[in-house]
């Protein structure tokens, strides 16, 4: 059973190879028909509210980062004095 896997692993290797770009050039061509998420959601005007949701969570990200820096910073003073 061993024996006819690694006969065929360079057929599948090639066949693989071969049928990746046509998977590719098949993908591009499909979405290239439809229009993408961003346009429409610029076309509805609702690209402000995905742009405003962003900017808050990583202004929040932000925010933890710099107040557990600060705390981490107190700690390590108090365990060196």
């Amino acid at each position: 059973m061993k024996n006819s896997l690694r006969k065929l692993r360079p057929a599948l290797l090639l066949l693989l190879a071969l049928l990746l770009p046509v998977l590719h050039v098949a993908a591009q061509t499909a979405a290239a028909n439809e229009p993408e998420m961003a346009d429409s959601l610029r076309l509805n005007g609702k690209i402000y509210v995905v742009v405003a949701v962003i900017t808050v969570v990583l202004a929040g990200l932000l925010f933890f980062l710099v107040s557990l820096d600060r705390k981490l910073t107190r700690l390590e003073k108090e365990v060196r004095d």
